[in-house]
Protein backbone atom coordinates (compact mmCIF):
# COMPACT_ATOMS: atom_id res chain seq x y z
CA UNK A 1 0.00 0.00 0.00
CA UNK A 2 1.44 3.36 -0.97
CA UNK A 3 1.54 5.88 1.94
CA UNK A 4 -0.58 9.05 1.42
CA UNK A 5 2.51 11.21 0.96
CA UNK A 6 3.95 8.74 -1.53
CA UNK A 7 0.61 8.61 -3.36
CA UNK A 8 0.56 12.42 -3.69
CA UNK A 9 4.09 12.43 -5.08
CA UNK A 10 3.22 9.60 -7.47
CA UNK A 11 0.16 11.49 -8.76
CA UNK A 12 2.33 14.56 -9.27
CA UNK A 13 4.72 12.42 -11.37
CA UNK A 14 1.80 11.08 -13.40
CA UNK A 15 0.51 14.63 -13.93
CA UNK A 16 3.94 15.74 -15.14
CA UNK A 17 4.19 12.76 -17.49
CA UNK A 18 0.64 13.26 -18.79
CA UNK A 19 1.30 16.96 -19.42
CA UNK A 20 4.39 16.06 -21.42
CA UNK A 21 2.72 13.31 -23.44
CA UNK A 22 -0.29 15.50 -24.32
CA UNK A 23 2.08 18.06 -25.86
CA UNK A 24 3.48 15.49 -28.31
CA UNK A 25 2.11 16.21 -31.80
CA UNK A 26 2.28 12.56 -32.87
CA UNK A 27 -0.01 11.36 -30.06
CA UNK A 28 -3.75 11.88 -29.92
CA UNK A 29 -5.68 12.24 -26.68
CA UNK A 30 -6.84 8.62 -26.81
CA UNK A 31 -3.22 7.51 -27.30
CA UNK A 32 -2.14 9.51 -24.25
CA UNK A 33 -4.89 7.96 -22.13
CA UNK A 34 -3.96 4.45 -23.24
CA UNK A 35 -0.31 5.19 -22.54
CA UNK A 36 -1.10 6.41 -19.04
CA UNK A 37 -3.22 3.34 -18.29
CA UNK A 38 -0.33 1.14 -19.35
CA UNK A 39 2.10 3.12 -17.22
CA UNK A 40 -0.16 3.00 -14.16
CA UNK A 41 -0.54 -0.77 -14.50
CA UNK A 42 3.23 -1.22 -14.63
CA UNK A 43 3.71 1.02 -11.59
CA UNK A 44 1.12 -0.94 -9.59
CA UNK A 45 2.86 -4.23 -10.42
CA UNK A 46 6.24 -2.87 -9.31
CA UNK A 47 4.85 -1.46 -6.07
CA UNK A 48 3.26 -4.83 -5.36
CA UNK A 49 6.69 -6.52 -5.47
CA UNK A 50 8.18 -4.08 -2.98
CA UNK A 51 9.48 -1.02 -4.87
CA UNK A 52 8.86 2.47 -3.55
CA UNK A 53 6.42 4.60 -5.54
CA UNK A 54 9.09 6.88 -7.05
CA UNK A 55 11.30 3.91 -7.96
CA UNK A 56 8.37 2.06 -9.50
CA UNK A 57 7.43 5.06 -11.63
CA UNK A 58 10.92 5.53 -13.03
CA UNK A 59 11.42 1.84 -13.76
CA UNK A 60 7.98 1.67 -15.42
CA UNK A 61 8.93 4.53 -17.73
CA UNK A 62 12.08 2.68 -18.69
CA UNK A 63 10.06 -0.44 -19.52
CA UNK A 64 7.85 1.30 -22.05
CA UNK A 65 9.38 -0.62 -24.93
CA UNK A 66 8.57 0.98 -28.27
CA UNK A 67 8.18 4.38 -26.61
CA UNK A 68 11.85 4.60 -25.63
CA UNK A 69 12.39 7.62 -27.91
CA UNK A 70 9.54 9.45 -26.18
CA UNK A 71 10.89 8.43 -22.78
CA UNK A 72 14.38 9.69 -23.58
CA UNK A 73 13.03 13.08 -24.67
CA UNK A 74 11.04 13.30 -21.43
CA UNK A 75 14.22 12.46 -19.57
CA UNK A 76 16.09 15.35 -21.18
CA UNK A 77 13.42 17.79 -20.00
CA UNK A 78 13.54 16.47 -16.42
CA UNK A 79 17.19 15.72 -15.82
CA UNK A 80 17.06 17.21 -12.32
CA UNK A 81 15.73 13.84 -11.15
CA UNK A 82 17.09 10.34 -11.77
CA UNK A 83 15.85 10.22 -15.35
CA UNK A 84 19.22 10.06 -17.03
CA UNK A 85 20.34 7.10 -14.94
CA UNK A 86 17.19 5.06 -15.50
CA UNK A 87 15.96 6.14 -18.92
CA UNK A 88 18.96 7.32 -20.93
CA UNK A 89 20.94 4.13 -20.39
CA UNK A 90 22.02 2.66 -23.70
CA UNK A 91 20.52 5.48 -25.75
CA UNK A 92 20.52 4.83 -29.48
CA UNK A 93 18.95 6.57 -32.39
CA UNK A 94 15.85 4.84 -33.66
CA UNK A 95 15.45 4.54 -37.40
CA UNK A 96 11.77 5.47 -37.06
CA UNK A 97 12.65 8.74 -35.37
CA UNK A 98 15.37 9.44 -37.92
CA UNK A 99 12.94 8.82 -40.77
CA UNK A 100 10.36 11.14 -39.21
CA UNK A 101 13.01 13.81 -38.70
CA UNK A 102 14.05 13.62 -42.37
CA UNK A 103 10.42 13.85 -43.48
CA UNK A 104 9.86 16.90 -41.29
CA UNK A 105 12.98 18.53 -42.68
CA UNK A 106 11.86 17.88 -46.26
CA UNK A 107 8.36 19.21 -45.50
CA UNK A 108 9.89 22.35 -43.97
CA UNK A 109 12.09 22.92 -47.04
CA UNK A 110 9.11 22.53 -49.36
CA UNK A 111 6.92 24.90 -47.34
CA UNK A 112 9.68 27.49 -46.90
CA UNK A 113 10.41 27.38 -50.63
CA UNK A 114 6.67 27.72 -51.32
CA UNK A 115 6.51 30.84 -49.15
CA UNK A 116 9.56 32.33 -50.88
CA UNK A 117 8.08 31.65 -54.33
CA UNK A 118 4.63 32.98 -53.42
CA UNK A 119 6.00 36.36 -52.33
CA UNK A 120 7.49 36.78 -55.83
CA UNK A 121 4.36 35.75 -57.73
CA UNK A 122 2.78 39.26 -57.71
CA UNK A 123 5.74 40.50 -59.75
CA UNK A 124 4.43 38.39 -62.65
CA UNK A 125 1.44 40.75 -62.69
CA UNK A 126 3.47 43.96 -62.62
CA UNK A 127 3.68 44.45 -58.86
CA UNK A 128 6.85 45.65 -57.12
CA UNK A 129 7.94 46.22 -53.55
CA UNK A 130 8.97 49.77 -54.39
CA UNK A 131 5.67 50.94 -55.88
CA UNK A 132 3.07 48.67 -54.27
CA UNK A 133 3.92 48.85 -50.58
CA UNK A 134 0.26 48.98 -49.48
CA UNK A 135 -0.50 45.73 -51.33
CA UNK A 136 2.43 43.88 -49.79
CA UNK A 137 1.68 45.32 -46.36
CA UNK A 138 -1.85 43.90 -46.47
CA UNK A 139 -0.82 40.55 -47.96
CA UNK A 140 2.47 39.70 -46.27
CA UNK A 141 0.82 37.28 -43.84
CA UNK A 142 -0.88 35.51 -46.76
CA UNK A 143 2.49 34.76 -48.30
CA UNK A 144 3.87 33.06 -45.18
CA UNK A 145 1.21 31.81 -42.77
CA UNK A 146 -0.63 29.40 -45.14
CA UNK A 147 2.65 27.54 -45.62
CA UNK A 148 3.30 27.43 -41.88
CA UNK A 149 -0.24 26.17 -41.33
CA UNK A 150 0.35 23.56 -44.05
CA UNK A 151 3.47 22.32 -42.27
CA UNK A 152 1.63 22.11 -38.94
CA UNK A 153 -1.40 20.39 -40.48
CA UNK A 154 0.89 17.85 -42.16
CA UNK A 155 2.63 17.09 -38.88
CA UNK A 156 -0.72 16.69 -37.08
CA UNK A 157 -2.19 14.55 -39.88
CA UNK A 158 -5.17 16.92 -40.06
CA UNK A 159 -8.36 15.52 -41.55
CA UNK A 160 -9.83 16.67 -44.84
CA UNK A 161 -12.56 18.67 -43.12
CA UNK A 162 -10.10 20.71 -41.09
CA UNK A 163 -7.82 21.24 -44.11
CA UNK A 164 -10.85 22.54 -46.01
CA UNK A 165 -11.64 24.92 -43.16
CA UNK A 166 -8.06 26.20 -43.18
CA UNK A 167 -8.15 26.85 -46.92
CA UNK A 168 -11.51 28.63 -46.61
CA UNK A 169 -10.25 30.89 -43.81
CA UNK A 170 -7.10 31.84 -45.71
CA UNK A 171 -9.25 32.54 -48.80
CA UNK A 172 -11.43 34.77 -46.62
CA UNK A 173 -8.28 36.59 -45.50
CA UNK A 174 -7.32 37.13 -49.14
CA UNK A 175 -10.75 38.67 -49.74
CA UNK A 176 -10.31 41.04 -46.79
CA UNK A 177 -6.88 42.09 -48.04
CA UNK A 178 -7.62 42.57 -51.72
CA UNK A 179 -11.31 42.87 -52.62
CA UNK A 180 -12.28 45.97 -50.65
CA UNK A 181 -11.66 49.28 -52.49
CA UNK A 182 -9.26 50.76 -49.94
CA UNK A 183 -7.23 53.89 -50.67
CA UNK A 184 -3.57 53.67 -49.68
CA UNK A 185 -3.98 56.48 -47.14
CA UNK A 186 -7.20 55.14 -45.56
CA UNK A 187 -7.36 54.10 -41.92
CA UNK A 188 -8.84 50.75 -42.97
CA UNK A 189 -5.61 49.83 -44.78
CA UNK A 190 -3.63 50.21 -41.56
CA UNK A 191 -6.25 48.33 -39.52
CA UNK A 192 -6.30 45.48 -42.02
CA UNK A 193 -2.50 45.30 -42.11
CA UNK A 194 -2.47 45.02 -38.29
CA UNK A 195 -5.45 42.74 -37.63
CA UNK A 196 -5.36 40.35 -40.59
CA UNK A 197 -2.02 38.77 -39.54
CA UNK A 198 -3.48 38.25 -36.05
CA UNK A 199 -6.59 36.61 -37.48
CA UNK A 200 -4.53 34.38 -39.77
CA UNK A 201 -2.12 33.46 -36.97
CA UNK A 202 -5.10 31.95 -35.14
CA UNK A 203 -5.87 30.03 -38.33
CA UNK A 204 -2.35 28.60 -38.11
CA UNK A 205 -3.19 27.87 -34.48
CA UNK A 206 -6.15 25.82 -35.64
CA UNK A 207 -3.71 23.70 -37.65
CA UNK A 208 -1.48 23.41 -34.57
CA UNK A 209 -4.29 22.00 -32.41
CA UNK A 210 -5.71 19.86 -35.21
CA UNK A 211 -5.10 16.70 -33.16
CA UNK A 212 -7.40 17.92 -30.36
CA UNK A 213 -9.18 21.18 -31.17
CA UNK A 214 -11.18 21.37 -27.92
CA UNK A 215 -8.29 20.65 -25.57
CA UNK A 216 -7.35 23.46 -23.18
CA UNK A 217 -3.87 21.95 -22.86
CA UNK A 218 -3.32 22.00 -26.63
CA UNK A 219 -4.35 25.65 -26.75
CA UNK A 220 -1.82 26.43 -24.03
CA UNK A 221 0.75 24.55 -26.09
CA UNK A 222 -0.08 26.87 -28.98
CA UNK A 223 0.52 29.87 -26.73
CA UNK A 224 3.90 28.39 -25.81
CA UNK A 225 4.57 27.68 -29.49
CA UNK A 226 3.81 31.32 -30.35
CA UNK A 227 6.34 32.63 -27.84
CA UNK A 228 9.07 30.21 -28.85
CA UNK A 229 8.36 30.90 -32.53
CA UNK A 230 8.80 34.61 -31.92
CA UNK A 231 12.12 34.04 -30.15
CA UNK A 232 13.41 31.82 -32.95
CA UNK A 233 12.24 34.32 -35.57
CA UNK A 234 14.04 37.15 -33.75
CA UNK A 235 17.23 35.07 -33.64
CA UNK A 236 16.93 34.26 -37.35
CA UNK A 237 16.38 37.96 -38.10
CA UNK A 238 19.44 38.92 -36.06
CA UNK A 239 21.56 36.31 -37.83
CA UNK A 240 20.17 37.40 -41.18
CA UNK A 241 21.09 41.00 -40.43
CA UNK A 242 24.68 39.98 -39.72
CA UNK A 243 24.76 37.92 -42.92
CA UNK A 244 23.45 40.83 -45.02
CA UNK A 245 26.05 43.15 -43.49
CA UNK A 246 28.80 40.73 -44.49
CA UNK A 247 27.36 40.41 -47.99
CA UNK A 248 27.35 44.19 -48.40
CA UNK A 249 30.88 44.55 -47.12
CA UNK A 250 32.48 41.73 -49.08
CA UNK A 251 30.82 42.45 -52.42
CA UNK A 252 31.42 46.20 -52.17
CA UNK A 253 35.09 45.40 -51.64
CA UNK A 254 35.21 44.04 -55.21
CA UNK A 255 33.13 46.82 -56.74
CA UNK A 256 29.72 45.11 -56.72
CA UNK A 257 26.76 46.73 -54.95
CA UNK A 258 24.25 43.98 -54.02
CA UNK A 259 21.55 46.37 -52.80
CA UNK A 260 18.95 45.43 -55.43
CA UNK A 261 19.44 41.69 -54.98
CA UNK A 262 19.07 41.98 -51.23
CA UNK A 263 16.05 44.30 -51.42
CA UNK A 264 14.25 42.35 -54.14
CA UNK A 265 15.16 38.77 -53.27
CA UNK A 266 16.97 38.15 -50.00
CA UNK A 267 14.78 40.21 -47.67
CA UNK A 268 11.29 39.29 -48.99
CA UNK A 269 12.01 35.64 -49.76
CA UNK A 270 14.09 35.12 -46.63
CA UNK A 271 11.55 36.92 -44.46
CA UNK A 272 8.54 34.77 -45.36
CA UNK A 273 10.63 31.58 -45.42
CA UNK A 274 11.91 32.40 -41.90
CA UNK A 275 8.31 32.28 -40.63
CA UNK A 276 8.13 28.63 -41.68
CA UNK A 277 11.66 27.76 -40.54
CA UNK A 278 11.04 29.24 -37.08
CA UNK A 279 7.90 27.12 -36.73
CA UNK A 280 9.83 24.01 -37.74
CA UNK A 281 12.56 24.77 -35.21
CA UNK A 282 10.02 24.97 -32.40
CA UNK A 283 8.40 21.73 -33.53
CA UNK A 284 11.76 19.99 -33.91
CA UNK A 285 12.71 20.95 -30.35
CA UNK A 286 16.28 21.87 -31.17
CA UNK A 287 16.90 22.82 -27.49
CA UNK A 288 18.49 26.15 -28.38
CA UNK A 289 15.87 28.38 -26.78
CA UNK A 290 13.52 25.75 -25.39
CA UNK A 291 11.00 27.43 -23.09
CA UNK A 292 12.81 30.74 -23.59
CA UNK A 293 9.58 32.71 -23.82
CA UNK A 294 8.44 31.76 -20.28
CA UNK A 295 11.94 32.52 -18.97
CA UNK A 296 11.83 35.98 -20.53
CA UNK A 297 8.34 36.45 -19.10
CA UNK A 298 9.62 35.81 -15.58
CA UNK A 299 12.49 38.22 -16.18
CA UNK A 300 10.39 41.10 -17.51
CA UNK A 301 7.28 40.72 -15.33
CA UNK A 302 8.75 42.64 -12.35
CA UNK A 303 10.18 45.29 -14.69
CA UNK A 304 6.86 45.89 -16.44
CA UNK A 305 5.03 45.89 -13.11
CA UNK A 306 7.37 48.61 -11.90
CA UNK A 307 6.89 50.65 -15.10
CA UNK A 308 3.09 50.43 -14.92
CA UNK A 309 3.03 51.41 -11.27
CA UNK A 310 5.34 54.34 -12.01
CA UNK A 311 3.03 55.44 -14.85
CA UNK A 312 -0.03 55.33 -12.58
CA UNK A 313 1.76 57.32 -9.88
CA UNK A 314 2.88 59.92 -12.44
CA UNK A 315 -0.64 60.08 -13.92
CA UNK A 316 -2.17 60.70 -10.52
CA UNK A 317 0.50 63.23 -9.54
CA UNK A 318 0.34 65.36 -12.68
CA UNK A 319 -3.36 64.99 -13.43
CA UNK A 320 -2.55 65.15 -17.15
CA UNK A 321 -4.88 63.50 -19.62
CA UNK A 322 -3.86 60.63 -21.90
CA UNK A 323 -3.10 61.46 -25.51
CA UNK A 324 -5.21 59.06 -27.60
CA UNK A 325 -4.02 59.92 -31.09
CA UNK A 326 -3.43 56.91 -33.35
CA UNK A 327 0.21 56.34 -32.36
CA UNK A 328 -0.66 56.57 -28.66
CA UNK A 329 -3.59 54.16 -29.06
CA UNK A 330 -1.34 51.62 -30.76
CA UNK A 331 1.27 52.06 -28.02
CA UNK A 332 -1.20 51.48 -25.18
CA UNK A 333 -2.75 48.49 -26.93
CA UNK A 334 0.72 47.02 -27.45
CA UNK A 335 1.51 47.62 -23.78
CA UNK A 336 -1.62 45.78 -22.67
CA UNK A 337 -0.90 42.97 -25.15
CA UNK A 338 2.63 42.63 -23.76
CA UNK A 339 1.25 42.40 -20.23
CA UNK A 340 -1.15 39.71 -21.36
CA UNK A 341 1.71 37.90 -23.09
CA UNK A 342 3.82 37.99 -19.92
CA UNK A 343 0.92 36.46 -18.03
CA UNK A 344 0.28 33.76 -20.62
CA UNK A 345 3.89 32.62 -20.94
CA UNK A 346 4.37 32.60 -17.19
CA UNK A 347 1.28 30.41 -16.88
CA UNK A 348 2.47 28.08 -19.63
CA UNK A 349 5.69 27.28 -17.75
CA UNK A 350 4.21 27.05 -14.27
CA UNK A 351 3.81 23.77 -12.42
CA UNK A 352 0.01 23.51 -12.05
CA UNK A 353 0.40 21.60 -8.78
CA UNK A 354 2.69 24.13 -7.08
CA UNK A 355 1.17 26.38 -4.39
CA UNK A 356 0.95 30.19 -4.83
CA UNK A 357 4.26 32.01 -4.44
CA UNK A 358 5.72 35.51 -4.49
CA UNK A 359 5.88 35.59 -8.30
CA UNK A 360 2.13 34.92 -8.50
CA UNK A 361 1.52 37.95 -6.29
CA UNK A 362 3.79 40.01 -8.54
CA UNK A 363 1.76 38.91 -11.56
CA UNK A 364 -1.40 39.97 -9.76
CA UNK A 365 0.08 43.45 -9.27
CA UNK A 366 1.00 43.58 -12.97
CA UNK A 367 -2.48 42.55 -14.12
CA UNK A 368 -4.28 44.96 -11.77
CA UNK A 369 -2.04 47.84 -12.90
CA UNK A 370 -2.75 47.02 -16.54
CA UNK A 371 -6.46 46.82 -15.75
CA UNK A 372 -6.44 50.32 -14.25
CA UNK A 373 -4.60 51.72 -17.27
CA UNK A 374 -7.05 49.99 -19.60
CA UNK A 375 -9.98 51.66 -17.80
CA UNK A 376 -8.29 55.08 -18.04
CA UNK A 377 -7.68 54.64 -21.78
CA UNK A 378 -11.26 53.48 -22.32
CA UNK A 379 -12.61 56.56 -20.55
CA UNK A 380 -10.45 58.83 -22.74
CA UNK A 381 -11.52 57.05 -25.95
CA UNK A 382 -15.20 57.14 -25.01
CA UNK A 383 -14.95 60.86 -24.19
CA UNK A 384 -13.29 61.67 -27.51
CA UNK A 385 -15.86 59.63 -29.46
CA UNK A 386 -18.73 61.43 -27.71
CA UNK A 387 -17.13 64.79 -28.42
CA UNK A 388 -15.74 64.38 -31.96
CA UNK A 389 -17.47 61.29 -33.32
CA UNK A 390 -16.03 57.90 -34.16
CA UNK A 391 -13.41 56.85 -36.69
CA UNK A 392 -12.19 53.36 -37.69
CA UNK A 393 -9.09 53.79 -35.52
CA UNK A 394 -11.02 54.88 -32.42
CA UNK A 395 -13.68 52.18 -32.89
CA UNK A 396 -11.00 49.50 -33.27
CA UNK A 397 -9.12 50.77 -30.22
CA UNK A 398 -12.34 50.89 -28.20
CA UNK A 399 -13.21 47.30 -29.10
CA UNK A 400 -9.70 46.02 -28.43
CA UNK A 401 -9.59 47.66 -25.04
CA UNK A 402 -12.99 46.19 -24.15
CA UNK A 403 -11.76 42.73 -25.19
CA UNK A 404 -8.61 43.16 -23.12
CA UNK A 405 -10.57 44.65 -20.21
CA UNK A 406 -12.80 41.57 -19.96
CA UNK A 407 -9.80 39.26 -19.98
CA UNK A 408 -7.74 41.26 -17.50
CA UNK A 409 -10.65 41.79 -15.11
CA UNK A 410 -11.53 38.12 -14.81
CA UNK A 411 -7.83 37.14 -14.81
CA UNK A 412 -7.26 39.49 -11.87
CA UNK A 413 -10.17 37.94 -9.99
CA UNK A 414 -8.99 34.38 -10.65
CA UNK A 415 -5.41 35.25 -9.71
CA UNK A 416 -6.58 36.87 -6.48
CA UNK A 417 -8.62 33.77 -5.67
CA UNK A 418 -5.66 31.54 -6.51
CA UNK A 419 -3.26 33.55 -4.35
CA UNK A 420 -5.79 33.27 -1.51
CA UNK A 421 -5.97 29.49 -2.21
CA UNK A 422 -9.66 29.59 -3.06
CA UNK A 423 -9.40 28.74 -6.77
CA UNK A 424 -7.19 26.10 -8.43
CA UNK A 425 -4.56 27.17 -10.93
CA UNK A 426 -6.35 25.14 -13.63
CA UNK A 427 -9.24 27.64 -13.60
CA UNK A 428 -6.92 30.48 -14.60
CA UNK A 429 -5.35 28.38 -17.33
CA UNK A 430 -8.76 27.33 -18.72
CA UNK A 431 -9.91 30.97 -18.76
CA UNK A 432 -6.93 32.10 -20.81
CA UNK A 433 -7.09 29.26 -23.33
CA UNK A 434 -10.86 29.54 -23.61
CA UNK A 435 -10.56 33.27 -24.37
CA UNK A 436 -8.33 32.79 -27.42
CA UNK A 437 -11.27 32.55 -29.88
CA UNK A 438 -12.43 35.99 -28.69
CA UNK A 439 -9.18 37.56 -29.92
CA UNK A 440 -9.48 35.73 -33.22
CA UNK A 441 -13.11 36.80 -33.66
CA UNK A 442 -12.32 40.47 -32.98
CA UNK A 443 -9.38 40.45 -35.41
CA UNK A 444 -11.63 39.01 -38.12
CA UNK A 445 -14.34 41.61 -37.37
CA UNK A 446 -11.88 44.49 -37.79
CA UNK A 447 -10.41 43.02 -40.99
CA UNK A 448 -13.72 42.03 -42.63
CA UNK A 449 -16.49 44.24 -41.19
CA UNK A 450 -14.84 47.57 -40.42
CA UNK A 451 -13.90 48.61 -43.99
CA UNK A 452 -17.47 48.49 -45.39
CA UNK A 453 -18.94 49.64 -42.05
CA UNK A 454 -16.93 52.86 -42.25
CA UNK A 455 -17.34 53.23 -46.03
CA UNK A 456 -13.71 52.16 -46.67
CA UNK A 457 -12.42 55.27 -44.88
Amino acid sequence: MTPPDGQDELEAQFAQWRSYVERRPELRKSDAEELEDHLRGSVDELIAVGLRADEAFLVAVKRMGGLDDLSREFAREHSERLWKQLVLTGETDGTGADTRSRRDLLAMVVCAAGAAISVKVPELFGMSFEHDGAFYGRNVSLFALPWLAGLLAWRRRAGQGLVGALLALFALGAVAANVYPLAEDSQSVVLTAIHLPIALWFVAGLAYVADDVRSSRRRMDFIRFTGEWFVYLALIAAGGGVLIAFVFGTFEAIGIVPEDVIAQWVLPCGGVAAVVVAGWLVEAKQSVVENMAPVLARLFTPLFALVLLAFLVAFGWTGAGIDIEREALILFDLLLAVVLGLLLYSLSARDPLAPPNVFDKLQLILVVSALVIDVLVLLEITGRINEYGTTPNKAAALGENVVLLANLAWSAWLMLSFVRRRTPFAALERWQTGYLPVYAAWAWIVALVFPPLFSYL
